[in-house]
C-alpha cells in the first residue's frame, strides 16, 4: 500500500542543523523514501537555501499567521523540500540572536509555521501527517478530523509555552492546548495526535514519570498505548570509516589495523604520547544536560587508570573556560578543543578507545552511535537512547557494548572510567569488544520500517 506523508519540522540537515533533530529528520526522511513513502518535507524558509526548478505555492492563512507562500524544489542533498515563508521566519539563526539569545519572538515565529503546516496538509490531504517537536505541535489545532497524526518527541525539556491568548487564536481545537492558565504546544499535540513517538523506546518509558516528563508525564499517561519508542538512527554513509576521508587511512571491521593511524593523527593533534595508553574523548554540546562538568573532577584522576581524555565542544562560556583552565594545567592528560569540528569529530571516533558520555538525560543520542561505528567503546549514563544503545559488559558479557554509570554524578562515572580502563587495557578483550560495536546496524532503515508500519496502521484506520 503507498503511503503520502507530510512531514513537518523546524531542522533539517544540512538546511538547518542545530541539534540532533536536523540528523534525525533528514536521516528518517531519506530512509522513508527509499523505502518508497512519498514525503511532503516542510521546513521553515530560513533564507539562503537555492532550490533546483523552485515554484512557489500560495497558502490561505488567517491575518495573523500569514501571508504566506511555500517554495517547492529540489536541493542537491535534501532532495525535494518545501521550504515555509510567513512573516518573521527567516533568521540568520533558526532560534538564537548573535549574542547567543533567543529571539524574543520565537513562539510567535513558530505558530505561524505551524500554522502554514495545517494549511498545506488541509490542502493536500496527506494519509499522515507527521509533525516533531513543539515547532509544529499546533498546527493540530487547526488541522480537521480525517487526517492521521503522528507526533515525535525529540526533546521535552524545550516546549514553547506561552501565554493563553493564543487558545483561541491557532486553531478550531485550540482548547486542548489550555496549560496551567497559559498555551502549552506540546500539550495539546499529545491530546490530539493518533501516535506519540518518542526517540527511543527507554525514554518512552522515563517521560511516562515525572521526573523524566517536564511536567508533562500526566498527559502522556493519558495515552496510554498511543504513546511509544522508535530509536534514531545515523547516517551510516557520512558515518563510516571504510570511506571516511577525515581519516588518514580507511578501517573497516573486517580491516581494523589501519585504525592505528587515527589514533597517532589525533594523539599529535590533541597534544598527546601516542605510547598506547587508553585515550577517551568526548565529542558534545557543553550544556547541563550532556553532563560534562561531571567529568571536571575526574581530570585530576586521570593518573590512577592511567587514561588520557580530550574534549571537543562548544556552548555554556563558564563551563567552557573551565575546561580551558583544566586542559592548561594538566596537559599531558586533559585536552579542550573549543567549537565543533567536523573533522576533528570523525578523527576522536576513530582515534579513540573510549568515548565517554555523562549525560544527565538523552532522549535518544547520535553520537554514542557514530562513536560505535568507528570502533570507540562508550562509556555513559543509564538514561534514555544510551540504555537502548549500550547493554553494560558486566551485566551481558556476551551482548554489551560499553559501561553504563550508574547515575549520572561523579562516583558512578569514575566507577564506570575504572571498569572500563580494567577491561580494556587488554587490547584482546579491546578488539573482541571493538568488533562487537562496529557490526551493529545503526542505520535509519530498521527505524523507517516501524514509521511506515505506524503509518499504514493509521491510515488504515481512517
Amino acid at each position: 500500500m503507498d503511503v503520502r506523508i507530510t512531514f513537518a519540522t523546524a531542522e533539517l540537515a544540512p538546511l538547518a542543523t542545530v541539534g540532533g533533530l536536523a540528523a534525525a529528520a533528514s536521516g528518517l526522511v531519506g530512509a522513508l523514501r527509499r523505502a518508497g513513502v512519498e514525503v511532503d518535507v516542510l521546513l521553515p524558509d530560513y533564507g539562503g537555501v537555492e532550490l533546483a526548478d523552485a515554484e512557489r505555492i500560495p497558502l490561505v492563512l488567517p491575518d495573523w499567521a500569514g501571508p504566506g507562500s511555500i517554495r517547492v524544489g529540489e536541493h542537491p542533498i535534501a532532495g525535494r523540500v518545501h521550504l515555509v515563508e510567513v512573516p518573521g521566519i527567516a533568521r540568520s539563526h533558526p532560534y538564537l540572536q548573535p549574542d547567543g539569545r533567543g529571539w524574543l519572538d520565537n513562539t510567535e515565529r513558530f505558530l505561524r509555521f505551524a500554522r502554514a503546516v495545517a494549511a498545506f496538509v488541509e490542502s493536500t490531504r496527506p494519509d499522515v501527517a507527521h509533525l516533531n517537536d513543539w515547532h509544529t505541535a499546533t498546527a493540530l489545532a487547526a488541522i480537521a478530523p480525517g487526517v492521521p497524526s503522528v507526533l515525535s518527541l525529540h526533546n521535552l525539556a524545550h516546549q514553547g509555552a506561552t501565554g493563553s491568548e493564543w487558545l483561541e487564536v491557532i486553531g478550531p481545537r485550540g482548547h486542548h492546548y489550555e496549560w496551567w492558565g497559559g498555551m502549552n504546544p506540546l500539550t495539546g499535540a499529545i491530546a490530539l495526535a493518533d501516535r506519540v513517538v518518542a526517540v527511543s523506546p527507554h525514554h518512552a518509558s522515563e517521560i511516562l514519570s515525572v521526573d523524566g516528563g517536564f511536567g508533562l508525564d500526566g498527559p502522556l499517561r493519558d495515552r496510554g498505548g498511543a504513546v511509544s519508542g522508535i530509536l534514531n538512527g545515523i547516517d551510516t554513509s557520512l558515518w563510516d570509516p571504510a570511506s571516511d576521508p577525515a581519516l588518514p587511512a580507511s578501517f573497516s571491521v573486517d580491516d581494523p589495523e589501519p585504525r592505528d593511524q587515527s589514533r597517532a593523527a589525533l594523539s599529535e593533534r590533541l597534544g598527546f604520547a601516542d605510547d598506547g595508553q587508553l585515550l577517551a574523548v568526548a565529542v558534545t554540546r557543553l550544556t547541563d544536560q550532556k553532563g560534562i562538568d561531571l567529568l571536571e573532577p575526574v581530570v585530576p584522576l586521570l593518573d590512577e587508570f592511567p587514561m588520557r581524555l580530550a574534549v571537543l565542544g562548544s556552548g555554556e562560556r563558564d563551563l567552557a573556560d573551565r575546561l580551558g583552565a583544566l586542559s592548561i594545567a594538566h596537559p599531558e592528560r586533559f585536552a579542550f578543543v573549543e567549537g565543533y569540528d567536523e573533522q576533528l569529530a570523525h578523527l576522536m571516533f576513530a582515534g579513540s578507545d573510549l568515548f565517554v558520555m555523562p549525560s544527565r538525560f538523552e532522549p535518544c543520542g547520535l553520537t554514542q552511535m557514530q562513536a560505535m561505528r568507528y570502533g570507540s567503546i562508550p562509556v555513559v549514563t543509564g538514561v534514555g537512547g544510551l540504555v537502548d544503545t549500550v547493554p553494560d559488559v558486566d551485566a551481558h558479557p556476551r551482548a554489551g557494548r560499553g559501561f553504563v554509570a550508574d547515575g549520572a554524578e561523579v562516583g558512578p562515572i569514575i566507577s564506570a572510567l575504572h571498569r572500563a580502563a580494567r577491561r580494556c587495557s587488554d587490547r584482546r578483550r579491546l578488539s573482541t569488544l571493538r568488533r562487537r560495536v562496529m557490526s551493529v546496524d545503526w542505520s535509519w532503515d530498521g527505524p523507517a520500517r516501524e514509521y511506515v508500519e505506524i503509518y499504514r496502521q493509521l491510515s488504515r484506520g481512517h
